[in-house]
């Protein structure tokens, strides 16, 4: 029987088969990607990047779909799992797992911010709280 894997191995996992952005490359270059917050709801109003949408990482798979600010495209033509998607949680490990599924259910740009949230505001980078 294989060795059971902790929580650390399956981030570990993820970080392998995702791309992770640093906070200020991405606060640097906005390409108008729809951030998606995994954290619970009472941790996102403690703080949270502007304009991202909240989508608890346990019903993530079953809500991104049809998620106003994540559906919502411009042209009809677009799909939207063609926009930029970009993970964040507290220090990186849920939004990794998410952005592997996100990948898995056909979402072409998706990108996780390395250190999550913790790292974003440790670089100074704005945090809106509620």
């Amino acid at each position: 029987m294989p060795q059971p894997l902790t929580a650390a191995d399956l981030v570990a996992e993820a970080r392998a088969l995702i791309r992770e952005v640093e906070p200020r490359d991405f606060a640097a270059r906005p390409d108008g990607a729809i951030v998606i917050d995994v954290r619970e709801p009472a941790e996102f109003e403690t703080g949270h990047i502007p304009g991202a949408v909240n989508i608890p990482r346990g019903v993530l798979e079953f809500q991104v779909d049809a998620h106003p600010a994540v559906a919502h495209v411009s042209d009809p033509a677009l799909s939207h799992k063609e926009r930029p998607v970009v993970v964040v949680c507290r220090t990186g490990g849920r939004a990794a797992l998410s952005a592997v599924n996100l990948q898995r259910l056909g979402f072409a740009d998706v990108r996780s911010i390395a250190g999550g949230v913790l790292a974003w505001g440790d670089a100074g980078l704005p945090l809106i709280a509620r």
